[in-house]
């Protein structure tokens, strides 16, 4: 029967079993609200990984990246498809509610949002005080007026999510008519404890930056030591440049399972580094091995007894060393190694030699600035 007189929102304030549902729910909101801080600050960490492993070329590091996002995204995939075991949206009950006030605001269409102020009168527990918002038809607005009665459908365990009725049942809409009933003190007051979209929005950038630059953090050391060298020279030179007035030397180290200086242009790329390290492109000598590079000179020496390092053949070299592996008698080379010198006499180019090493010996074979073989030593000749 309709609440009368005064009734359920006369009885005492503090039976209104509205805090503990509240307190319930924010728990609910706080757990969600760490578990989404969790995995928006492991995604910036993944995807901050996998940035820094290109940089500093450490393959690990970018499979364990990119690992951690594949599990992320399957585990969205799986709890989006799962529907959650034992567990139903809660079940909407149907009450009386005084309406304590209503205002309309401007819409496009025939249903305009009302802003509704209610006393909410369950049969079941004592009136509350709630505002809601909701889509009304413009045809069914009169029938809503301060001090009158709705039929609103409610949640027990979310009692701030309440619906306004428009078409209810006979008896319900008879309840109606012949309710009265009181207004519940604006202590009675329940809002939602969920943080609005807004909110949910910075705390997702936030622990997403916070993990991504913590990721940052972790390998500063690395990100800075890569930004001394470009291209294929991604590790420090592996012994101190330095330069004198006489004499300077220094050499760099590629890295990487699949980088080597038999790659094409990479020995190019890195002797343009080596040049502008040492601030000229005359040397006395160049050594190149699978994935070093180093060169020495003399600033007392002329031009006419140094190498240019720009004027040098690198892309026939990957094709001599193949020659050499194959044709001296080094049945399974371990090792390989380029030497680049001045050529001896007037007007003679650079000599390049090329040696291989395996578990027959050592054997070479020599080029000239073209790369064409001038003279070739197999395993067992004697010279």
């Amino acid at each position: 029967m309709g609440t009368t007189g005064q009734g359920q929102a006369g009885q005492d304030v503090d039976e209104v079993d509205v805090p503990p549902v509240r307190r319930r729910s924010a728990v609910r909101v706080l757990l969600a609200a760490l578990r989404l801080t969790v995995v928006s600050a492991v995604t910036g960490g993944a995807l901050a990984a996998l940035v820094v492993a290109v940089i500093i070329k450490d393959v690990p590091v970018f499979l364990t990246g990119g690992g951690v996002l594949v599990v992320l995204i399957l585990i969205g995939v799986v709890a989006g498809r799962r529907s959650p075991a034992g567990e139903e949206p809660p079940a909407g009950r149907v009450a009386l509610a005084r309406i304590e006030d209503l205002r309309a605001t401007s819409g496009e269409s025939a249903d305009v949002p009302v802003k509704f102020r209610l006393t909410v009168a369950p049969d079941d527990r004592p009136a509350y005080r709630v505002k809601i918002e909701q889509h009304i038809n413009l045809v069914d607005i009169p029938a809503y007026r301060p001090r009158g009665i709705a039929v609103v459908e409610y949640h027990p365990d979310e009692p701030w999510k309440v619906l306004i009725v428009t078409r209810p049942t006979a008896e319900w809409s008879r309840r109606a008519e012949e309710a009265e009933i009181d207004s519940a003190p604006e202590s009675t007051l329940v809002v939602s404890p969920d943080m609005s979209e807004g909110s949910w929005c910075m705390l997702t950038l936030f622990a997403f930056l916070a993990g991504a630059a913590l990721l940052v953090l972790l390998f500063r050391g690395e990100l800075f030591t890569s930004g001394d060298g470009d291209g294929a020279a991604a590790k420090p030179p592996s012994s101190s440049s330095s330069s004198t007035s006489r004499t300077f030397s220094t050499s760099t180290t590629v890295s990487g399972p699949s980088t080597s200086l038999l790659t094409f242009g990479v020995m190019r790329v890195t002797a343009m580094e080596l040049e502008a390290r040492v601030d000229t492109a005359y040397v006395t000598e160049i050594t190149i091995e699978d994935h070093r590079m180093a060169v020495r000179g003399d600033s007392t020496r002329p031009v006419s007894e140094t190498v240019h390092l720009q004027s040098l053949p690198y892309e026939l070299f990957p094709g001599l060393v193949r020659e050499a592996r194959t044709t001296l008698g080094v049945r399974d080379p371990r090792s390989w190694r380029i030497y680049v010198t001045p050529g001896s006499g007037a007007g003679a180019g650079p000599r390049v030699r090329v040696t291989v090493t395996g578990k027959e010996g050592t054997a070479h074979l020599d080029a000239d600035a073209t790369g064409r073989v001038t003279d070739r030593r197999a395993v067992g000749e004697s010279g």
